[in-house]
């Protein structure tokens, strides 16, 4: 053997086990808004793992839902789950067969592990693989536990390293700012396009940051509590803010042909039916999504002198982040012709939509779900910030977090106040954070 061949071999790092007790709080959903503080034993880190002292949490709307409801959606919890996933920590521990960590290094945890090895894995598009095992998600059984646990073993591959000037508490929004990243790559906007998010929350401001990032000249962001949407525009994430009337209360005449036994009455000529009653309250609801799409719009019209009569009306386009039916309607018509929209919350699973306003106009729906290859990303912005340069930065992260909560078993009021848009002094809720 030639004498330099010796030097390509990486000497195998040897396992390096905590220091820590094998036993630790964990902050536990036995169902709903029933939150237990327990004991868990955790094991050394395995084969390829990191052992992570959880040091920030935020708390998501999934994450509120499930503590709510102990369900997410379609996905109903059927064991009891730790939830937690935009998290950040850093290193107790470190299993065999990896390289490139030690003790104390700060970390960012990518929650989601799939499985590599499917097509889909691939081909880098991860967040799609069907054996995907995602932290505080009911998805998988048994189910991924989340972070809010004092320490957890986690894939080395998933965790990724921050630099100092990084909080833990700006590390843990990347997770959503990954959410915001993948949208926006999907929706690849051309320097000087315009845009508009619906929906003033952690995902939707960063959303609209994204999109300005990338180039976008005008962002408007739209929502129905007005504290979030002046907050948007003051902090830099939007250029435009719109507040979003409340809807109007539904007319009482929409039960009146319905008896106290649920059976309809006897019709007479020219009466309403369930179905006539039906067709009307859809085509009451798209003319008030027409309205209110134009009502937005007519925030960045050109000044007079200035307009184009070529030019179609409406934004490249739309960051539906809300899940909202309404809202997708409303995105459907802002939209210009050719324009995209892209739904990145998820909300209400089957939705009645005025598809013509899409085939008709080629406007383009694009389905958003989690995140692929994005956290070097967002780390390298995170890094950029306050270092001046030219061009749009992103906004401080850490300024997200209105409210934090120390320890586990603090938990419960985090969660409570988390479905909040504004606490008992009247502050705006916008991130709620649960530290070590």
């Amino acid at each position: 053997m030639a004498p330099s061949a010796m030097s390509d071999i990486t000497p195998m790092q040897l396992p390096i086990y905590s220091k820590c007790s094998n036993k630790i709080n964990a902050s536990v959903l036995h169902g709903p808004r029933d939150l237990r503080l327990e004991v868990r034993s955790i094991e050394e880190p395995g084969l390829g793992e990191l052992q992570i002292a959880v040091k920030s949490t935020g708390i998501c709307g999934s994450d509120v839902s499930y503590y709510k409801k102990f369900a997410n959606g379609d996905l109903c919890a059927c064991a009891p789950l730790s939830l937690g996933h935009e998290s950040s920590g850093a290193v107790v521990a470190i299993g065999s067969q990896v390289s490139g960590f030690r003790i104390g290094d700060r970390v960012a945890l990518e929650v989601g592990v799939p499985c590599g090895q499917c097509g889909i894995c691939r081909k880098g598009r991860y967040n799609l693989c069907k054996r995907m095992r995602f932290r505080s998600s009911a998805k998988s059984v048994p189910h991924f536990q989340g972070t809010l646990q004092e320490r957890i073993n986690h894939p080395a591959v998933w965790c990724h390293k921050l630099p100092d000037r990084v909080s833990f508490e700006a590390a843990a929004l990347l997770e959503p700012l990954s959410v915001a990243i993948h949208a926006v790559n999907r929706a690849s906007p051309a320097p000087g396009s315009t845009a508009l998010v619906m929906g003033a929350g952690t995902v939707g401001l960063l959303t609209a940051a994204m999109a300005r990032q990338s180039g976008c000249t005008s962002v408007t962001i739209t929502d129905v509590d007005a504290g979030r949407v002046d907050y948007a525009v003051k902090k830099g994430f939007a250029t435009h803010g719109f507040v979003v009337p409340h809807p109007l209360q539904p007319s009482s005449s929409s039960s009146s042909i319905f008896t106290t036994s649920g059976s309809s009455t006897p019709l007479e000529s020219g009466a309403v039916t369930p179905a006539s009653l039906f067709l009307d309250s859809i085509h009451d609801q798209f003319e008030g999504a027409k309205g209110l799409a134009a009502d937005i719009l007519s925030l960045t019209k050109p000044s007079p002198g200035l307009e184009n009569d070529d030019e179609d009306e409406g934004v490249d386009m739309t960051f539906e982040c809300t899940g909202k039916e309404a809202c997708m309607h409303t995105s459907l018509y802002a939209t210009r012709p050719g324009g995209k929209v892209i739904m990145v919350g998820m909300g209400t699973p089957i939705q009645t939509l005025p598809m013509s306003a899409a085939h008709l106009r080629e406007v383009d729906m694009l389905g958003i779900f989690r995140y692929a290859n994005t956290y070097g990303t967002g780390i390298r912005l995170l890094s950029a910030q306050g270092h001046g340069g030219a061009g749009f930065t992103l906004p401080s992260l850490d300024d997200m977090v209105t409210h934090k909560f120390k320890g586990l078993d603090a938990a419960k009021h985090a969660f409570e106040l988390a479905s909040r848009t504004i606490d008992d002094d009247g502050n705006l809720v916008l991130k709620v954070v649960i530290e070590a």
